[in-house]
């Protein structure tokens, strides 16, 4: 995989993190996320956004759960973790997981 390509990831990855984290529940859909992941990393299909889901996943940084919802097809559920709240706030990184800017 290229440098290129794993930045891209990383990213993406802390864009989904920190979008979950300003959620008043912590969760958003799949198809939420995918016009907001869109604007960071483009002409991305879906099912590479699924994969970085199922990778903060298996990191423990989100929960997530399939869905099939009606007009909508399947989408993944992601929940933001108290481990993934912990790299968006700077107390623990996540290798793999963008680090979060000062913002200006």
């Amino acid at each position: 995989m290229s440098g290129y390509e794993e930045r891209c990831r990383a990213d993406a990855r802390l864009a989904i993190l920190a979008e979950l984290a300003r959620q008043s529940d912590a969760t958003l859909s799949s198809r939420s996320l995918a016009p907001f992941i869109e604007q960071i990393v483009p002409r991305r299909p879906s099912e590479w956004l699924d994969a970085q889901l199922v990778w903060l996943a298996e990191m423990g940084a989100v929960n997530i759960s399939r869905s099939s919802i009606a007009g909508l097809g399947n989408v993944i559920i992601a929940t933001l973790t108290a481990m993934g709240r912990n790299h968006v706030e700077r107390r623990a990184p996540i290798p793999g997981v963008s680090m979060p800017v000062d913002e200006a």
